[in-house]
C-alpha cells in the first residue's frame, strides 16, 4: 500500500458548510475526510485553523505559453489556481503551426516555448512534466478560420466551412473543453453568426461548451453580443440535435445590464454562465480599440508599414480616434483611460505604467500619435490597461458575483512591465473583499464560484471537491489573513494567505514558496454530469 499525505487539523469547506476534519491523500486523490490516524510513513501536513478547499480553476486565463514559468506558476499557486482554461477568445496555438497566436496575440498569450503544431492533443501534451499547475484548453475560432481561410475580411465558403469544421471536431476528439471566440479581434470579427454557428455544431455533439467575447465591447453594447448568442445557440442546437451549452468571458457591464442579459437568455432557452473578475479596468491589445480591423489583421511587416507610412497619417489619426472616441468603453477622454502596459520596443520602457495621455506629453506628440508610433516600433506587441467610462462599485460587482451561474475568471496576462493586477490578484481579491469582507459569499459559496461549477462546466471530471474518489487538486486557506497586494500601482504583488497547495495529491506550494514538483497535466474533457 502507498503511503498518504495526512492533512491534519484543519476544516473541509464542501457544498453545504464547513466541517472541522482532516484529508487523506493517496495516488493523487482524496481517500478519506474526517478523522484520519496516520499510518506508518504517512506525511502529516499540519493545516490547523486553517480551510482545506478544492484548487480554484480561473475560468478564463492567458497563461497559455507560460505555464512552465517558475513565476507564473506561483503567482497562480500563492491564489489557491491549480487549473486554468487556456485558448480564450479565439486565438491561441492550436491547431495549425502556431503563428498567429505567435504573431497576434504575443502582447496577451506569449510565445509557446515548444508547440510549433500538431494540434490540441500536442498543446496538452506540452504541459505534462512543464508545469505545477494543470491546464485545459478551448479550439480558438479565429485560429482555425486563420488556418482556413487566412486574414481576409469575407465569408467563408461551404468548402471553408466544412474544413473549419473538421479542424474543430478534431480538437475536441483530442480533448479540448469546446470552442472559444472573440469577436472583437481579428480574424473571429469577420466572422458571423450563421459561421460560428457551423463550427459550434461538433462542440454540440462531443458535450463541449461555447466559450465567447461577444461582439461589441459589451458595456452599453451588451444586448447586441446576448442575441447574436442566442441566435448561435439555437441554430447550433438545431443542426447538432444536441444542446450547445455557452459561457460568456469577463462579463463586464453594469449589473442592471448583466443581469437583464443573463435573465434574457434563459427566457429563450440557453444554458449560460459567464466569468467575471473583481476590478473595473480591462487589459488587452492596445491597438484593439485602436486600429481598424483591416490593419489589425494585416502580416505584421504590411500592418507596421501602414502605420509608419507618412502619407496615410492623417487619415488613420483620424480614423483610430473616432473609434476610441466612440468606443463602448472608452470614450472623449480615451486618451486618459489607456495606461501602458507592455511595448516591445526597449526604448519605450521608460513609458510602462503611464497614461497614454502622459507618455504623449512627454514625448512632446499627440496621444494618438504616441500611440501609433509604439505600435510600429513594438511591430503591434502592445497592450494596456483600459478604464472604463462609469467605473462600477464593489457592491455593484457584488450583484454580479452572486449570481449562481457566475464563475471566476481572471483574464489573466502575464506579459508586460506594468500588466493589469487582475493575473496576480483575482482570486484573493475575491476571498479577501467578497467572502471576509462583505459577506457576499460564504466560504461553501466561494467554492460552487471558484471550484464546483468551472469544473463542472468545462467537464473536468473529478474536480472542484474535497471528498472521498476527488482528484486531490487542493488550496489550503488562512481565512483571517487571506489577501491580494497587487494594485494598479504595483500589479505584481502576489496573494497571501494560501501558503500550501497540492495538485494531483503533490505539494506544489509549501509554506508561501513552490517545491520543485510538476505535476500540472493537460485536462481532457471528461463526459457531462
Amino acid at each position: 500500500m502507498t503511503s498518504r499525505t495526512v492533512l491534519r487539523g484543519g476544516s473541509v469547506v464542501g457544498a453545504t458548510g464547513v466541517l472541522r476534519a482532516d484529508v487523506a491523500i493517496q495516488d493523487g486523490l482524496i481517500a478519506d475526510v474526517g478523522h484520519v490516524d496516520a499510518r506508518p510513513g504517512d506525511g502529516v501536513v499540519d493545516v490547523s485553523d486553517r480551510l482545506v478547499l478544492p484548487g480554484f480553476i480561473d475560468a478564463h486565463s492567458h497563461a497559455d505559453g507560460l505555464l512552465g514559468d517558475p513565476d507564473v506558476a506561483l503567482t497562480l499557486l500563492r491564489q489557491g489556481v491549480t487549473t486554468v482554461i487556456a485558448g480564450q477568445d479565439g486565438v491561441s496555438y492550436a491547431p495549425g503551426s502556431g503563428e498567429y497566436a505567435s504573431e497576434y496575440f504575443a502582447a496577451i498569450n506569449g510565445r509557446h516555448p515548444s508547440y510549433r503544431g500538431g494540434g490540441v492533443d500536442a498543446y496538452l501534451a506540452s504541459v505534462e512534466g512543464t508545469s505545477a499547475v494543470n491546464a485545459g484548453y478551448l479550439v480558438p475560432a479565429g485560429t482555425v478560420r486563420f488556418e482556413v481561410c487566412g486574414r481576409e475580411d469575407r465569408p467563408a465558403g461551404e468548402d471553408e466551412r466544412r474544413r473549419m469544421q473538421k479542424l474543430v471536431a478534431q480538437g475536441m476528439a483530442e480533448g479540448a473543453l469546446g470552442l472559444s471566440t472573440g469577436l472583437d479581434y481579428a480574424p473571429g470579427i469577420f466572422q458571423d453568426a450563421s459561421e460560428i454557428a457551423a463550427l459550434c455544431e461538433p462542440v454540440a455533439r462531443a458535450g463541449g461548451v461555447y466559450v465567447t467575447h461577444m461582439r461589441g465591447g459589451y458595456e452599453a453594447n451588451t444586448a447586441a453580443g446576448t442575441g447574436e448568442i442566442a441566435e448561435i445557440a439555437r441554430r447550433a442546437t438545431e443542426r447538432a440535435g444536441a444542446t450547445l451549452p455557452v459561457h460568456i468571458s469577463h462579463f463586464h457591464a453594469d449589473a442592471d445590464i448583466v443581469l437583464a442579459q443573463l435573465a434574457a437568455l434563459d427566457a429563450v432557452g440557453v444554458d449560460v454562465t459567464f466569468d467575471a473578475y473583481p476590478y473595473t479596468r480591462g487589459c488587452t491589445l492596445l491597438g484593439m480599440p485602436l486600429l481598424p480591423p483591416e490593419v489589425s489583421a494585416l502580416p505584421v511587416a504590411e500592418a507596421v508599414a501602414v502605420i509608419a507610412d507618412p502619407s496615410r497619417r492623417a487619415a488613420l489619426r483620424e480614423l483610430c480616434t473616432a473609434r476610441a472616441v466612440t468606443s463602448a468603453s472608452l470614450g472623449p477622454e480615451w486618451a486618459e483611460m489607456i495606461t501602458l502596459a507592455h511595448l516591445a520596443a526597449p526604448d519605450l520602457d521608460w513609458a510602462h505604467g503611464l497614461t497614454l495621455r502622459d507618455a504623449a506629453a512627454r514625448a512632446g506628440v499627440l496621444p494618438i500619435d504616441f500611440a501609433l508610433d509604439a505600435l510600429a516600433a513594438s511591430r503591434l506587441e502592445c497592450s494596456a490597461v483600459m478604464a472604463v467610462r462609469s467605473p462600477r462599485s464593489g457592491s455593484e460587482l457584488a450583484r454580479i458575483f452572486s449570481h449562481p451561474a457566475h464563475m471566476g475568471g481572471s483574464d489573466g496576462i502575464f506579459i508586460g512591465a506594468h500588466p493589469h493586477p487582475r493575473a496576480a490578484g483575482s482570486f484573493s481579491l475575491f476571498l479577501r473583499e467578497y467572502v471576509r469582507e462583505r459577506a457576499t459569499w460564504a466560504w461553501p459559496d466561494a467554492v460552487h464560484h471558484l471550484s464546483t461549477s468551472p469544473a463542472r462546466r468545462f467537464g473536468l471530471g473529478r474536480r472542484g471537491t474535497v471528498e472521498p474518489g476527488a482528484i486531490a487538486d487542493l488550496a489550503i486557506v488562512d481565512s483571517a489573513t487571506v489577501a491580494d497586494t497587487a494594485t494598479y500601482a504595483d500589479p505584481r504583488g502576489r496573494g497571501v494567505g494560501i501558503d500550501d497547495v497540492f495538485v494531483a495529491g503533490i505539494r506544489v506550494l509549501a509554506e508561501g514558496e513552490r517545491t520543485d514538483a510538476l505535476p500540472g497535466r493537460g485536462l481532457r474533457r471528461a463526459p457531462r454530469t
